[in-house]
């Protein structure tokens, strides 16, 4: 014969607190240090995120109000006025801007595909065991990330420049004329320097997510007779999506701010000016124009567009995400 034991209903915090004070306070105090240990935890992040994003926007939107205007025809002292929007509306109907905006679309749409599949790519041979010599392979590939973009864009320059750059006088000899910074190349050639910077840091990323990939679920595809390009495409790729999402993001955040490639090649080629990206017009007008005003509202729309672009995305990947899993 079995017995059954009946077990009464365990009382909810709150009732288990009003039945036995000592309980509560153990309770309320045990909270208050969780609480305690959340803050300490949180202290550092919320404390840089305010020096370093939180007043400096809230400084940008600030003056982007306020202009430094001269009453009477332009001979009286000058003084700082409330103008409102009528910044924005400037920046908004400038069609330097707007081209700029333009610009780096369409960088945008050249590079962000190439840097997230190429990086994928070299990921995926190093993963796969076909190269040899992996540490190595990967220290250089890494090793262009280590070189400061200003300096990277200088030795690039060096390539393009005609004369003196020993690429344009190889393809020369082969009766090859390139003009690296010409109407039609000097973007693809910017695209370049920036793949060339960034894609051994992003390759790092995707190989650490490879390595945390489950080895029985590549032994099981072995053994359903996948190879290694189905594998790496069909199995491993979607295994680390949220790299995918977290790298292309990245890229397209850095990728709105383009500014250091052009900013120096623009000296050599008249096909790129003062104001060939937004983060390029904002630098012309706080330090070429002196219109602090311009340029905080300048700075604020571009904020603007890149949370709202990627907000966008991350919206789009968690809806595709879910329904491809359902489609599976």
């Amino acid at each position: 014969m079995t017995a059954t034991t009946a077990h009464a209903p365990t009382a909810p915090p709150a009732a288990q607190q009003a039945a036995d004070p000592a309980h509560g306070k153990a309770y309320r105090a045990a909270a208050r240090r969780r609480t305690g240990a959340a803050g300490v935890l949180m202290a550092p992040f919320l404390i840089l995120l305010t020096l370093v994003f939180l007043i400096p926007v809230g400084t940008a939107v600030w003056l982007s109000f306020f202009s430094d205007d001269q009453p009477g025809l332009g001979f009286g002292a000058e003084r700082t006025v409330f103008v409102g929007l009528r910044s924005y509306g400037a920046v908004l109907t400038d069609p330097t801007f707007l081209s700029g905006l333009g610009t780096v679309a369409l960088y945008c749409v050249i590079y962000i595909p190439l840097m997230v599949i190429g990086s994928l790519a070299l990921a995926l041979l190093l993963d796969s065991g076909v190269v040899r010599l992996r540490s190595w392979a990967q220290l250089g590939l890494f090793l262009p990330h280590a070189v400061p973009g200003i300096i990277a864009a200088l030795i690039w320059l060096y390539l393009y420049t005609p004369g003196i750059s020993p690429v344009i006088e190889v393809l020369g000899k082969a009766d090859i004329t390139v003009d690296f910074l010409g109407l039609h190349t000097t973007l693809p050639s910017i695209v370049n320097i920036a793949l060339w910077s960034n894609l051994g840091y992003n390759m790092v990323v995707f190989y650490a997510a490879l390595q945390a990939v489950p080895r029985e679920v590549l032994e099981a595809s072995v053994v359903d007779g996948a190879g290694p390009v189905r594998t790496a495409l069909q199995v491993k790729a979607p295994l680390v999506r949220s790299s995918i999402v977290m790298v292309a993001m990245f890229t397209l955040i850095w990728a709105l701010q383009l500014f250091t490639e052009p900013m120096l090649l623009h000296q050599s080629s008249q096909m790129i000016n003062t104001r060939f990206s937004p983060s390029m017009y904002i630098y012309d007008a706080a330090f070429s124009r002196n219109n602090y005003s311009l340029a905080a509202a300048a700075s604020v729309i571009l904020l603007i567009i890149t949370i709202a672009v990627s907000y966008g995305v991350t919206r789009w990947t968690n809806r595709v995400a879910p329904a491809e899993e359902n489609a599976r």
